[in-house]
């Protein structure tokens, strides 16, 4: 637990500020526990990890992208806007960089539910693929249940690895929230 504090405060800190990232650091420390334990939770024999489904993990990064923006809104009013305006942007170009900017603002959402989401669902499928594999392998007689030691090797592998993205997977979800709580604290 020390270390997840330590981790969760070191990115709060790098990512948001030193001051002012003090005031998020419950949330995002929540938020970390909270998606570490779902993406362990499918590490269970005969269970699901609650964040391989989409309908979770776009909840929560849609509440996390929309409490940014209200959080920047709260700050800057509508000086809000100017995030969506490149620093040293020619006049000329200016419309079709703020929509280029709008649009990447929008994606934002989608893209940090989806990362959770496909990763994690990627991984268990890929453990499930292979324990059906090896199951039919060894049920076939017993020169075949010696053969199927081989894959049953590769599934406690790929299940030490799945263990590890679980952790990194969180670590990323709150990188990138923490990235866009210090994009509304600070414009530019």
């Amino acid at each position: 637990m020390e270390s997840i504090y330590a981790t969760v405060f070191s990115i709060v800190v790098n990512q948001i500020n030193a001051k002012k990232g003090q005031m998020f650091f419950p949330f995002i420390s929540a938020l970390f526990i909270y998606i570490l334990v779902n993406n362990l939770v499918g590490m269970i024999p005969y269970s699901f990890a609650p964040t391989s489904h989409f309908i979770l993990t776009f909840s929560i990064s849609f509440t996390v992208v929309i409490g940014a923006t209200i959080l920047g809104f709260q700050i800057h009013s509508l000086k809000f806007f100017s995030l969506l305006v490149p620093s040293g942007c020619p006049l000329g170009l200016l419309p079709l960089l703020v929509l280029i900017e709008f649009i990447s603002y929008l994606s934002r959402n989608v893209s940090l539910g989806l990362r959770l989401g496909a990763n994690i669902l990627s991984g268990h499928m890929l453990l499930n693929i292979l324990a059906g594999f090896t199951y039919n392998i060894m049920k076939k007689g017993i020169i075949y249940f010696f053969l199927g030691l081989v894959p049953l090797l590769f599934i406690l592998a790929f299940s030490g690895l799945e263990i590890g993205i679980a952790f990194i997977q969180a670590q990323v979800f709150v990188v990138l929230s923490s990235s866009y709580i210090k994009d509304s604290l600070e414009l530019h």
